[in-house]
């Protein structure tokens, strides 16, 4: 089969969910009311951290980051997504492609850093409350904000000294809602082994190191919990990174399931429907999880609401 040079190609073919033609509409519906439900309550969560005074702390000053990148990851997918399903617009330029890809993996790699900022606020408040705001000062949660922004679309960037190398030949229709890594790389008729290792490596530069210190900031948070001696103490100490740690595990077991399994376990089926989970549930449930088991933030919405 002759190669044809990725210059030569103008556009993939988005697939979606082409193999359910009847349900077109029904998951067009669907979807609209899962990406308004997720821009409603995460700019809820955005709104009351800047109007009630109550919340100008670092967590919700963290928490304000990732609502903002919740909206920001799922607008890169999601209008898309609908566009093809109510028009079948499916089709959308190389260049388009890759854009979408370098956001995609830009706020990714920025919500990793950003959780793990949390977990480590979270460390601090509960571990070394007397020095909380002399660690957790303005300047730092400032610092610590900066560098996730400035790191998260740093990493990615790399993997696009790689991509004009390949060549696509054959369909060009990608097996997915929108640019996947994966799913792209699936349409190279040349070898992927070289782009493949340098995502490993630098996945474990960035990715691995961040998974880390949120783990180990977790083990030391629960040790000390442990170590508290009422059970209303506990109690109290352990509400206060709950929430965090239920929007953690949520995040990285649907992370894990696409990216890190053995390929002789994945298939493009199954990848297309946790990913679509990852990018739909997860931000439309945290700001249900982080209301429901949080008096400041339950307090701060009935003072909007009112």
């Amino acid at each position: 089969m002759e190669k044809v040079n990725f210059t030569t190609v103008t556009e993939f073919i988005i697939l979606g969910f082409s193999e359910f033609p009847e349900l077109q509409i029904p998951l067009f519906f669907l979807f609209l009311s899962i990406y308004l439900i997720i821009l409603m309550g995460n700019l809820t969560i955005i709104t009351i951290t800047c109007l009630d005074s109550r919340l100008h702390t670092p967590m919700y000053f963290f928490l304000s980051n990732l609502s903002f990148l919740d909206i920001s990851c799922t607008s890169v997918t999601l209008p898309k997504q609908l566009d093809i399903l109510l028009g079948n617009n499916n089709h959308i330029s190389i260049y388009g492609c890759f854009i979408q890809l370098y956001l995609y993996l830009s706020l990714m790699s920025n919500e990793c850093l950003i959780l793990s900022v949390m977990a480590y606020d979270r460390y601090v408040a509960i571990c070394q409350p007397l020095c909380y705001h002399l660690i957790m000062n303005q300047k730092v949660c400032i610092l610590l904000s900066a560098s996730t922004w400035i790191l998260g679309p740093l990493f990615p960037a790399f993997y696009f000294i790689f991509l004009p190398n390949l060549s696509f030949c054959g369909s060009n229709e990608i097996n997915h809602f929108f640019c996947d890594f994966s799913a792209l790389l699936k349409l190279s008729c040349t070898s992927t082994s070289t782009i493949e290792n340098a995502v490993y490596i630098l996945g474990a530069f960035m990715g691995f190191p961040s998974f880390i210190s949120t783990v180990v900031s977790y083990v030391y948070i629960i040790s000390n919990i442990l170590r508290i001696r009422s059970t209303e103490g506990r109690r109290k100490a352990f509400s206060t990174c709950s929430s965090h740690l239920t929007v953690v595990c949520l995040f990285y077991l649907t992370l894990m399931c696409v990216y890190v399994r053995p390929k002789s376990m994945q298939s493009i089926n199954q990848n297309k429907v946790i990913s679509i989970l990852h990018n739909t549930l997860i931000p439309m449930f945290n700001p249900v999880i982080y209301s429901l088991k949080n008096k400041d933030v339950k307090n701060a919405l009935g003072k909007l609401f009112h």
